[in-house]
């Protein structure tokens, strides 16, 4: 079992989509480049959707095309595509990292796509094969995975099913995702057991929400399971909107600390990041930060092992 994490930082995309602030081009590249100074290697930059739906991310092709030439060799850049024509633009931007996603909710897929899961997963078939033409890199998010906002609690023979079924569309990467962050421990466990059988672990991958208080602890019942790659956001940004009650992602800066405390690599400066959330926390003209920032900014001083990777 590997002694590092990879952390899949979403706060240009997935934080910056519910902000009531929006955000330009340049402030959304600076902050990219924070995360990238940070060491954060791995950062889904924007997200290849209509406007209208989410017109935080309208600059979306120039944001990917700017940080790529910006920050292209020191970062790999992603770009939520849900369709074939947001593939493109991607694409065309010169993203060669692409996400796409399937709800296990019925409902929620309608609400936050308006495509049903039938045609979310056509959708992700189309791309999948396109992307191997390209030779584009595919994560595929499997978002609802244990509780919808709507239908309430999900089935977890439900979740592995479509599990697999996007496993076998042969994503490079596959996210299982809490997208309302109403899971508990004891149940994020069983289901990442359950999918571990039937998956490559070392591609699996966890996105959390800490709504109800349990990022944390999720976290760690994900890597007791032998998830190595967690989504998380710079200050806990985040939330989406189309998921009534989602609250901000699991902060990047949380995440980190956990993974110092048990041992675990991140390689991510821990002094550099909190100037990312500085920044952040500047751009969004909100106070941000996740749960470890008051007790690090009262004993960061007298702790400099903290600066450490």
């Amino acid at each position: 079992m590997s002694d590092t994490i990879r952390i899949y930082e979403v706060g240009p995309r997935d934080g910056l989509q519910n902000e009531a602030a929006h955000l330009s081009a340049d402030e959304k590249l600076k902050l990219i480049a924070a995360l990238a100074r940070a060491g954060l290697t791995t950062i889904e930059a924007t997200s290849f959707v209509h406007p209208r739906a989410v017109p935080q991310l309208a600059d979306a092709d120039e944001v990917m095309s700017r940080a790529l030439a910006e920050n292209g060799e020191q970062v790999e850049l992603v770009g939520l595509v849900l369709n074939e024509k947001g593939y493109d633009r991607a694409v065309a931007a010169g993203c060669r990292r692409v996400a796409c996603g399937v709800a296990v909710s019925e409902t929620f897929s309608q609400r936050n796509t308006r495509m049903s899961t039938a045609e979310a997963f056509a959708a992700c078939e189309r791309i999948a094969e396109r992307a191997r033409a390209d030779g584009v890199w595919l994560r595929a998010y499997l978002m609802t995975a244990w509780v919808c906002p709507f239908e309430g609690r999900i089935v977890p023979q439900k979740a592995v099913a479509y599990a697999r079924r996007l496993w076998d569309i042969g994503v490079d990467e596959l996210s299982i995702g809490d997208t309302v962050g109403h899971a508990d421990p004891l149940s994020v466990g069983r289901l990442l057991e359950q999918i571990g059988r039937r998956t490559d672990m070392s591609r699996l991958a966890v996105h959390l929400h800490d709504t109800q208080v349990l990022g944390l602890a999720n976290a760690t019942t994900a890597i007791s399971a032998g998830v190595r790659i967690f989504d998380s956001s710079v200050g806990g940004l985040g939330g989406c909107p189309f998921a009534p009650g989602a609250a901000g992602n699991l902060a990047t800066e949380d995440l980190v600390f956990l993974a110092y405390k048990l041992g675990l690599g991140t390689g991510v400066d821990f002094a550099r990041l909190w100037e990312a959330v500085a920044l952040a926390e500047k751009l969004v003209g909100r106070p941000i930060g996740g749960r470890i920032r008051s007790w690090w900014e009262a004993h960061a001083p007298d702790e400099p092992q903290f600066s450490i990777m």
